[in-house]
């Protein structure tokens, strides 16, 4: 069979197993959720992994210690992210992930800017928001997972 006819043939296939699975917003609040579930059990379990992206000045802007943070942060995040592998106040989760993940770009916007310090993470987080900012969407629409 020519190359050709193999990856039409391919395309077809894959196109059948992606219909029968689940919707692309269903997997992307899946995928949101679990990476909620992983950070909020990583926070809880090692925060001070977690304090080192707490710079010298915005420790003073704290109301609590950045240790505390952190914590406070890892059970937020179960939560948020047990409802959106539950499909529950998905609106609301998405929503809150969206604008915490969004905040957390721009902060750490500023300090690669300024310091050259967490470029990597400051990539990682705005595909993440982004895919917060996709399940919102998804949510609010007349037919969620279209």
């Amino acid at each position: 069979m020519p190359l050709r006819d193999r990856i039409d043939t391919t395309g077809v296939e894959a196109g059948r197993v992606a219909a029968s699975g689940p919707r692309p917003a269903t997997l992307a609040r899946w995928a949101l959720g679990a990476m909620l579930v992983a950070a909020g059990a990583h926070k809880l379990l090692d925060p001070g992994a977690w304090t080192v992206y707490v710079t010298d000045w915005l420790a003073p802007w704290l109301v609590v210690s950045p240790t505390v943070f952190m914590l406070a942060n890892g059970y937020l995040e179960l939560a948020f992210g047990a409802a959106l592998l539950a499909d529950r106040y998905t609106v609301f989760a998405s929503f809150v992930a969206a604008v915490s993940l969004t905040a957390t770009v721009g902060y750490l916007a500023v300090v690669w800017a300024t310091g050259g310090a967490f470029g990597d993470v400051l990539a990682r987080d705005v595909g993440l928001a982004g895919l917060a900012w996709a399940v919102l969407a998804a949510e609010l629409r007349p037919d969620p997972g279209e």
